[in-house]
């Protein structure tokens, strides 16, 4: 909440578009102690000029000017990519923020000329002579006007908790009081280092602004500060900028000096006072980009829990501004959500998981994973463990597990890669089981290939699809196989040579080895040596697991030998060795 004066402003007021927001971004940030600019650190998924120009964006301006200065290439750059239509400024060797918005504002005037020379351009009223007359700079009025005209809202690039709300209700303040110029303050406990707000006895109108080192004493114990955030009326901004001089101890030109100016005119100048200092406090060096950036997080989190989602452990949870979740999603710890992921109803993202730009369907599950770039279908399962990399598509009820990791790979619905697997550069069809320890072989040290594997298909445990290489629909492959050639829908591709057995190898190889022990024991007994068995409880909890999944037992019935089955079935062992079904996973 912020209040001028004595009078609080609690309302959502209707506001008033400013004719222009000039965002200061032209400073080095020496204290920073950085080869990057300091407005392009990253607070909570945006560089602080991001969050500047979001929050100027929201007051729908009729221009967004940045300043640039230092690395201005480079700032200028980020400035467009995050909006295209900012009016780009650039400060010249001459310091301070006074000269700063006087590059700005000598910009959006041209830009304001240039349309009103177009607007004009088909009628008398403008004669090229007076474009290119000698004298237009002598005092004689600009043919075209002084310029852009109305409010004009300044704020420095480094404020990153500064929200188009707060923005709002200055803007409504200024028009609402009729002010030439308006300030945004706020009261900190230690206001060393900041510019004091001094302020007129009885009326509580700003009467100057005194920067931290030409203040004295008595002005130095002032606990209200000069955020650097500011609605002035254009033409007087115009003119107070004309008569700045630099006779400080910076030596710089400062925007501050307006104040006055403006008051000398007669000009009403006031202040909108923030309770909350957090949302003006400026960045200057790492130790406060660390601070602000928790305390963004902080209020994020609280944000969403408010909204229906569950974060467990918002001490271990990070989530960008441009994450969005649905209610009745579950944050587990130790989780960060980056970029533009979405999160649907009821999904669980966690513990120890890092999603950047991936999109979560309803009710998934998404455990100990690395994500970018990627999209996970409804009541899929992820991780733990596993490795989505950029453009993997995850179908519904589909399963990547555990030691996976997938990139440029399109994995149907309630298809599974269920452990130990890269497959990269693949479409896999719907309900296809891939075994475990699989790799699609897709690079040939030139160039990259794709493997399609059908649907229904179910693939060996370590095998090697060696692409461009296509498994059709309800096609196997046996375990341990090398796929280099096509295999058609419907048949059993095997690619693996035969076994054959050295019998008693270890007791003449490896005599007196524990090995060889084990063998000899084992021999005379005529039973394996007996394993370690499960308790009564965990039995219990094993047998009731292996009927919901299906999974086959531990421990095969002592009626029924194993493979038994399958050697009535099929005489001939050679192929009965190969079926798939004795190498998948699931």
């Amino acid at each position: 909440m912020v209040s001028t004066g004595s009078t609080e402003h609690t309302d959502e007021p209707t506001t008033p578009r400013p004719t222009a927001v000039v965002i200061l971004a032209a400073g080095q940030g020496t204290r920073m102690k950085s080869a990057l600019p300091k407005v392009l650190h990253r607070v909570g998924g945006r560089s602080m000029l991001g969050h500047a120009i979001a929050a100027g964006q929201e007051l729908a301006p009729g221009y967004l000017a940045v300043v640039v200065g230092h690395e201005r290439e480079q700032v200028a750059a980020a400035a467009l990519e995050i909006e295209p239509t900012v009016v780009i400024a650039e400060q010249d060797a001459i310091p301070g923020t006074g000269r700063a918005v006087q590059c700005a504002l000598d910009v959006l005037d041209a830009r304001s000329h240039a349309l009103r020379a177009a607007a004009l351009a088909h009628t008398d009223d403008l004669h090229s002579d007076d474009l290119h007359s000698d004298d237009l700079h002598s005092g004689r009025e600009h043919p075209l006007g002084d310029g852009i005209d109305g409010a004009v809202v300044v704020l420095a690039g480094d404020i990153p908790l500064l929200d188009g709300a707060t923005l709002s209700q200055l803007v409504a303040a200024h028009h609402a009081d009729g002010n030439a110029v308006t300030i945004l303050t706020t009261e900190v406990a230690d206001p060393t280092g900041y510019g004091r707000i001094v302020r007129e006895p009885g009326t509580g109108d700003v009467l100057e602004i005194v920067e931290h080192k030409d203040a004295t004493a008595a002005q130095r114990e002032i606990r209200e500060i000069n955020s650097s955030v500011y609605v002035f009326d254009a033409a007087v901004l115009r003119r107070g900028l004309g008569g700045l001089g630099a006779n400080n101890a910076q030596g710089e030109r400062y925007l501050t000096d307006v104040v006055a100016f403006a008051r000398s005119e007669g000009g009403v100048v006031r202040a909108l006072l923030s309770d909350d200092p957090m949302v003006v406090e400026g960045v200057n060096d790492r130790e406060a980009l660390a601070t602000l950036g928790a305390e963004l997080n902080r209020r994020i989190l609280g944000e969403w829990m408010r909204a229906g989602v569950t974060i467990v452990d918002p001490a271990t949870t990070w989530i960008d501004v441009d994450v969005d979740l649905e209610p009745d999603v579950t944050i587990l710890p130790g989780t960060q959500l980056h970029g533009a992921t979405t999160v649907a109803a009821g999904a669980t993202v966690g513990p120890d998981t890092t999603l950047t730009d991936v999109e979560v369907g309803p009710g998934a599950s998404v455990v100990r994973t690395h994500g970018e770039l990627s999209v996970i279908g409804e009541g899929a399962s992820v991780g733990p463990f596993a490795y989505l990399r950029p453009n993997t598509v995850l179908g519904r009820q589909g399963k990547i597990g555990t030691f996976v990791e997938t990139k440029n790979a399109q994995i149907g619905d309630a298809s599974k890669v269920p452990h130990l697997s890269y497959v990269g550069d693949a479409t896999i069809g719907e309900h296809t089981n891939v075994g475990a320890a699989s790799v699609t072989v897709n690079y040939d040290g030139v160039d990259k290939h794709r493997t399609v594997i059908g649907s229904y298909a179910r693939t060996g445990a370590d095998n090697m699809f060696v692409a461009p290489v296509t498994v059709g629909d309800g096609a196997y492959t046996a375990a341990g196989s090398v796929i280099t050639r096509d295999v058609p829908a419907g048949a059993l591709g095997v690619a693996r040579a035969q076994q054959r057995n050295v019998d008693g190898w270890v007791e003449r190889r490896r005599a007196g080895t524990a090995a060889a022990g084990a063998a000899t024991r084992a021999q005379s007994s005529g039973q394996p040596t007996p394993t370690p068995t499960l308790g009564a409880q965990a039995q219990r909890q094993l047998a009731a697991h292996n009927a919901l999944t299906g999974a086959i037992p531990t421990v095969p019935s002592a009626d029924v030998p194993s493979n038994a089955a399958d050697s009535a079935s099929d005489p001939d062992p050679a192929t009965r060795t190969a079926d798939p079904t004795e190498g998948s996973t699931l």
